[in-house]
This record gives C-alpha cells, sequence and structure tokens, in this order.
C-alpha cells in the first residue's frame, strides 16, 4: 500500500505525466529533458527524483550521463504496473502532450543528423578514426574465427560505413546487403565491393530502425562499431531480428562500458559502450538465445564480440 501510495503521489503533477510520458517513448537525460520541456534544470531534476523514489521511473547512470526510462515489471513490480495503467490513461491526443512527442521527433531527428554529419565529415579518414582506439587487425581475425563455423548465407551488415565487414564476409556470403544512411559512406562501401569485385554485394541507404527488408530475408546480420551512435539500440536490434530467418544469427562489434566522455563531445557516441547485462538483455528481448561475448582488451578500450541465434522452437542454428 505504501508502495502504491508514493507512486500515485509522483505521477500526481502535470510536469511529472508528462516526464512519465516521453520516458515511455525514449531514454532521456536531465538535459534532454531540459529542453523538451522548458524548465530548469533543477526543478526537473527534482521532479525525476520524486518519480524514481516513486518506483515509476528507472535512474541508469553511465559514465557522465544519467538515462531515464519507465520501470519494468521486474525493477519496480506494482509501482510498474501503476505506471502503464497510467500511460494508458493518458489522452495521447492532448495539445500539450502532442507537443511533447513532437519535440521528441525532432531531439531524434537532430541526433541522426549530428552522427550523419560526423560521417560525412570523416567519411574518408572513418578506418582510420576506429583504428585509434581498436587494433582492426586483431579483431577481423576474431571475427573470422568465431564464425568459421557458420554458413553465412544471406548477409545484412547494418551501418556499414565503408563497407568492411561486406570485404571481409562477403566471399563466404550468398548474397550481402549493406546499408547506411550516410551517401558518402555508401560511395566508399560501394568502390570497396567494387574493387574486390564482389558482385553479389551491393549496399543500399536506409534507415537501422525501419529496415527495408521483408522478414525473415536475411540468416545472418552483423553491426560492427554501430550500436553506440543509436538512439535506441534495442529497437535496432528487434529490427535486425525480424529480418532474420527463425535460424538466423547475430554478430555484434562494440566498446564495453567505458568512462571516455570526449567520444561523446568529439564524435558524436551516444552511449559510453555497454555493460555485458544490457546487452544480454537487449538481445533476450528482441528474441535471441545462445549469446556469447568475447573480450579483447585494449589500452582505453575494450571492444566486445557478441554472437545469438534467434530462439525459435524447433529452429536450428545455421551452421557449416
Amino acid at each position: 500500500m505504501d508502495q502504491l501510495l508514493q507512486a500515485m503521489r509522483a505521477v500526481a503533477e502535470p510536469t511529472r505525466l508528462r516526464v512519465l510520458n516521453l520516458c515511455a517513448h525514449s531514454e532521456l537525460t536531465v538535459s534532454d529533458l531540459v529542453g523538451l520541456l522548458g524548465q530548469s534544470q533543477p526543478r526537473l531534476s527534482r521532479h525525476l527524483k520524486l518519480l524514481v523514489e516513486g518506483g515509476v521511473l528507472e535512474r541508469h547512470q553511465e559514465g557522465a550521463w544519467a538515462r531515464y526510462r519507465v520501470s519494468t515489471r521486474a525493477e519496480s513490480g506494482d509501482a510498474s504496473a501503476f505506471a502503464e495503467a497510467v500511460l494508458d490513461l493518458l489522452p495521447q491526443d492532448d495539445a500539450t502532450l502532442s507537443r511533447d512527442l513532437d519535440r521528441l521527433d525532432r531531439l531524434r531527428k537532430e541526433r541522426d543528423r549530428e552522427a550523419a554529419q560526423y560521417f560525412e565529415r570523416n567519411a574518408a579518414q572513418w578506418d582510420r578514426i576506429r583504428a585509434l582506439h581498436v587494433d582492426e587487425d586483431q579483431v577481423e581475425s576474431r571475427l573470422l574465427a568465431l564464425t568459421s563455423a557458420w554458413t553465412i548465407g544471406r548477409l545484412l551488415d547494418i551501418g556499414t560505413g565503408t563497407g568492411r565487414l561486406l570485404d571481409l564476409f562477403g566471399p563466404r556470403a550468398e548474397r550481402a546487403v549493406g546499408i547506411d544512411r550516410s551517401p558518402d559512406m555508401l560511395k566508399l562501401a560501394r568502390a570497396a565491393i567494387e574493387r574486390d569485385r564482389l558482385t553479389h554485394c551491393q549496399v543500399r541507404q536506409a534507415d537501422m530502425y525501419q529496415l527495408p527488408f521483408n522478414e525473415a530475408e536475411f540468416d545472418t546480420a552483423v553491426l560492427h562499431m554501430v550500436l553506440h551512435y543509436a538512439d535506441d539500440p534495442a529497437q535496432v536490434l528487434k529490427e535486425a531480428s525480424r529480418a532474420l530467418t527463425d535460424a538466423g544469427r547475430i554478430l555484434i562489434v562494440d566498446f564495453d562500458r567505458h568512462t571516455l566522455a570526449e567520444l561523446r563531445a568529439e564524435h558524436a557516441h551516444r552511449w559510453p559502450g555497454f555493460a555485458q547485462s544490457q546487452m544480454e538483455d537487449w538481445l533476450d528481448a528482441a528474441g535471441f538465445g545462445d549469446i556469447a561475448v568475447e573480450r579483447l582488451e585494449g589500452s582505453a578500450l575494450t571492444v566486445c564480440i557478441w554472437t545469438a541465434a534467434k530462439t525459435v522452437p524447433g529452429a536450428k542454428a545455421v551452421s557449416a
């Protein structure tokens, strides 16, 4: 009863209802909410504190940033169920809530533009920039070893960048498609696959949140240093899962959790790497199982390679 009353008090205020609604659509920082709601940071911090204490929001610290989202049942039990009930009752055609969501949509588009602009500014140097923090030869050697028993089949390279993974896995693929939003990146990727005569590979401009493919169109999906730029990595993985067959596999290369704030400030990273439990939860929610991770230690950053297979009753993962 006390928990329920605290949750009720937490949401019983107009601004806090708006915050709850926004955090149901996206994980947000205090700075995000300041821009979306036009209120001061101290005031919003107080509102967020009450919502977290009431159990209707979760706070997750990631390096120098704290992100807020609506609580899950596993974390907050009855408070989470109450938050879901409140969200169901909110009139989404309300003018104030609609304006909030319009601003959230603009914020997402601005983030996407910032990432795209970064790619375009650095297209010619992209491989070199990645290599500043990672020994690419070591990573690629492990990727080939980890997938040596796989039949790649139809390959989808999400966020293909310069097309390096198309070069790496293309010779083993039945066919391959690399998608990216940056025209400059696509020019480089096209040049690479043409140079290597990978005529069964192609690149397309597309959005990783809305892949222009039918369900079960691919056997293997790869994401190489892509998710830390994504506003919503969980949704990216769900969309990748949709595009995979019931026996499909996914391979993800990205950073372990780190505290290098300059990567966000200078290189448009949205996430400071990923904790193992965080990635496992997202993969599980997207319908993947048999999750494994290999860590490649570096001087400042650790690269993680996650592999997983679709978990469909009766299906078997593709193998050689």
